[in-house]
């Protein structure tokens, strides 16, 4: 396949992924909010190929197990060890991209320890946010603009979400 259209399908995996995450970020339960992370993560896997981002492909495979234990009540402290472990190890060994591919194994150690430490659904979305600024970043330098488009959407439907969620505590 030609890297014009590997880009093309790629940013169409993307914008289905993209689906999910603004869910994750819209549902105020929980256990809803990994369901859709997980399904984010793990289409952003299969998209990441068309982007010839072994990195995203690895990260996100990494991403998608841990979601998956996260909705499950499945992450302890050691499995939280071991994901960020292994998504040091594993991101490094396929980064081809130097510090642009360092993103995703940034965001992906930042987004762990927010799964273990984080238990309200407040803080959990603060730490999306966060997330999605630094995937905003690493989508635009790979040309996955649906991806860029859609975090950039996400991080501002979190940013209201969360708002809506802190005027309804008063």
């Amino acid at each position: 396949m030609s890297l014009p259209l590997n880009i093309v399908i790629g940013n169409v995996i993307s914008l289905i992924a993209g689906i999910f995450i603004i869910l994750s970020m819209w549902v105020n339960d929980e256990k809803q909010a990994y369901k859709y992370q997980f399904l984010n993560a793990f289409i952003l896997m299969i998209s990441s190929v068309f982007f010839f981002s072994w990195t995203g492909v690895t990260t996100m495979a990494i991403a998608a197990s841990r979601n998956a234990m996260v909705y499950k009540d499945k992450l302890t402290f050691n499995w939280t060890v071991f994901f960020i472990v292994i998504s040091v190890v594993l991101g490094l060994l396929v980064n081809t991209l130097g510090f642009i591919g360092l993103l995703p194994i940034i965001a992906i150690i930042q987004i762990t320890l927010c799964n273990y430490y984080l238990k309200t659904i407040k803080t959990i979305k603060m730490g999306f946010i966060l997330n999605s600024a630094i995937y905003i970043i690493y989508f635009l330098a790979i040309l996955d603009f649906a991806s860029a488009a859609i975090e950039s959407f996400t991080a501002l439907v979190g940013v209201v979400a969360l708002i809506r969620l802190i005027r309804s505590e008063r």
